[in-house]
């Protein structure tokens, strides 16, 4: 049997008592994605909004919550999430781009034209949220400012 030499202090990933960032980020992501596939399902008919609208609305309040909840976390590694959430939501905004033109170029005009942007623009800064704050919830909290 190999017996292996414990991880320095430094290495040990302390398990901090942070809010459910990222369960509600995921929550709001499958609104998102209901919502999408409700709507892709009716168009290019007539669309019912009510549902997507709806699950939208859920959505954008999810993400406010979320960035409530992030902004009262006291000691956190608030540089890297900053640079993974802003080249992050970089890509992201460009692939909600990409997916944007698509909708225009196949002719979805009027209020589902702005449900489903509105559905993207939730996309495109839910998921940077869940990647930034994975990465940093691991790392070291930045040193207190005096």
């Amino acid at each position: 049997m190999i017996q292996h030499e414990p991880l320095p202090e430094s290495f040990a990933l302390t398990e901090r008592n942070l809010p459910p960032i990222t369960e509600v980020a995921v929550a709001t992501m499958i609104l998102i994605v209901v919502g999408g596939i409700y709507m892709a399902a009716q168009i290019p008919g007539d669309v019912s909004l009510g549902p997507a609208a709806a699950l939208l609305a859920v959505a954008g309040v999810l993400v406010l919550a979320d960035l409530v909840l992030l902004s009262r976390i006291g000691p956190f590694a608030w540089r890297i999430f900053r640079i993974v959430f802003g080249w992050a939501l970089l890509a992201y905004l460009v692939i909600a781009g990409m997916i944007e033109y698509a909708f225009v170029t196949d002719g979805t005009r009027g209020a589902p034209l702005v449900v489903l942007s509105l559905m993207l623009l939730v996309y495109a800064v839910d998921i940077p949220l869940i990647l930034a704050f994975s990465v940093a919830r691991y790392q070291e909290p930045d040193p207190a400012r005096e």
